[in-house]
């Protein structure tokens, strides 16, 4: 299956949105970006850089400026969808019968391509050294098994497992996530993983 037909897949599967999903194509397509396929949804780049793409969910589907944060958003229809934790991506939702104004929506697009070709972005920080809680670290001594499925987790995954029983303060609610978790971390499978793809 080639990028064109992954998307078309992408949004015939998502029925209760298709329409505006097609549309929002449409004016993506009178842009110069390149149609691409990532994360399992359309985004749209530029020399290579993401630039922009859209998602369909369960209550909305959504436009996302991957450094939205750059756009000047007269009509304030930009959100950050994760306050405290997204930099520089900014998303703009769509509900049950709000209408897609598509010069405007261009007119955004066209923006986001400027700041991508002059260079504007947010650059990731480097994220801070896993800091293990001494309930988890204990656990993580006493079985071997348990200790390689943890070393073998991403940093990031860590660190959700690690702040997820760190930030309880009774011994008690550490403990009992500690068991919650052990499964997930002997499966390989991160803290957030199955709300990933909602």
């Amino acid at each position: 299956m080639n990028v064109s037909e992954k998307v078309s897949a992408y949004i015939e599967k998502h029925h209760r949105w298709s329409s505006q999903l097609q549309q929002l194509r449409e004016v993506f397509q009178q842009s110069d970006l390149v149609e691409n396929v990532k994360w399992g949804s359309p985004t749209y780049t530029m020399n290579g850089k993401l630039v922009a793409g859209f998602a369909a969910f369960k209550h909305h589907f959504a436009i996302w400026f991957h450094q939205g944060v750059f756009l000047k958003d007269p009509d304030k229809n930009l959100i950050n969808a994760q306050e405290g934790k997204t930099k520089a991506l900014r998303q703009w939702k769509f509900t049950e019968g709000d209408i897609i104004e598509k010069d405007i929506v261009l007119k955004y697009i066209r923006e986001a391509t400027e700041n991508s070709l002059a260079g504007k972005e947010v650059k990731p920080k480097k994220k801070k050294s896993v800091t293990i809680p001494e309930l988890l670290n204990r656990a993580l001594e006493k079985d071997t098994a348990f200790k390689e499925a943890f070393e073998g987790l991403t940093p990031g995954r860590q660190r959700e497992y690690s702040e997820h029983v760190g930030s309880a303060k009774r011994e008690a609610t550490q403990l009992s996530r500690l068991e919650k978790i052990k499964p997930m971390i002997l499966q390989g499978v991160g803290l957030n993983d199955k709300y990933k793809n909602c």
